[in-house]
């Protein structure tokens, strides 16, 4: 499996991918990858979840107590929730949303996939998701694991990023390019 030096070099990427072997031991990559996957949603939806993983003043014992709790409350596996008592034990839980994304990126690798997000300005349909995985698919000759996200600043069109590429056919970036053309002209 061939990945980046950026993932192996980073704090997430090294945390990542000691979970990953972990879980590749026990055969449970694909639980450990759901569990990720509903920790990742729940940093999403919870602001005072967001902060409180970044706030320092949060004792060792408190913050291992909510990561507990948040593992009782997920369901998550017995893996992942003593991942989380070492994130805590360690101090590391503010950069569980980069070690989540490692996880992803090493685990897609893995299986040959490679992991790409789409923005848009309105949720895609399920018939709009499959048609750009297929070309998406098409033009990097793998699979491609599809992500997506609302950002109704784009006004419209899409913004897909795959790895370190960035594809941008946003209302607003076309926007941006036109008044900076009208304002060398």
């Amino acid at each position: 499996m061939e990945l980046s030096a950026g993932i192996k070099a980073s704090l997430a990427g090294r945390y990542a991918s000691a979970l990953f072997d972990l879980a590749s031991e026990a055969g449970t990559v694909s639980a450990v990858e759901s569990d990720l996957d509903k920790l990742d949603v729940a940093l999403g939806e919870s602001s005072e979840l967001k902060a409180l993983i970044r706030n320092p003043e949060i004792s060792r014992g408190q913050i291992a107590s909510v990561m507990a709790g948040l593992g009782d409350h997920l369901g998550l596996s017995e893996l992942t929730r003593s991942f989380l008592g070492v994130l805590a034990e360690n101090r590391r839980v503010s950069a569980l949303p980069g070690m989540i994304r490692a996880f992803a990126t090493i685990a897609a690798a893995q299986r040959g996939e490679v992991q790409a997000e789409v923005a848009s300005a309105h949720e895609l349909s399920e018939e709009q998701i499959a048609t750009l995985e297929t070309k998406l698919r098409a033009r990097e000759g793998r699979t491609v694991k599809l992500k997506s996200r609302v950002d109704p600043d784009l006004l419209g069109g899409l913004v897909v990023t795959i790895g370190s590429q960035r594809i941008d056919s946003s209302i607003r970036t076309r926007l941006n390019s036109l008044e900076q053309a009208m304002k060398s002209a």
